[in-house]
């Protein structure tokens, strides 16, 4: 998955901030715990979250995810 997303955030530079979440890490895993718990669940693993929102939870197509980022974009 975090190919994916490394190809799609080249395009759009500036624009987009993105950040991969290790859970071995211990600042990874209490992050995960949070947003499990914000879930009410646990967190898939991987899975990419923007805005606080979980967005996939499988890997996206490069077409899917770059949909995804611009309507939010957009409405940001």
């Amino acid at each position: 998955m975090t190919r994916v997303v490394e190809a799609v955030a080249a395009e759009y530079g500036d624009r987009l901030n993105w950040e991969k979440i290790v859970t071995k890490d211990l600042a990874g895993a209490k992050r995960y715990q949070g947003f499990s718990k914000s879930l009410g669940r646990p967190a898939p693993v991987p899975c990419i979250v923007i805005e606080g929102e979980l967005v996939f939870e499988v890997t996206p197509s490069t077409e899917e995810l770059k949909a995804c980022i611009d309507t939010y974009l957009k409405t940001s």
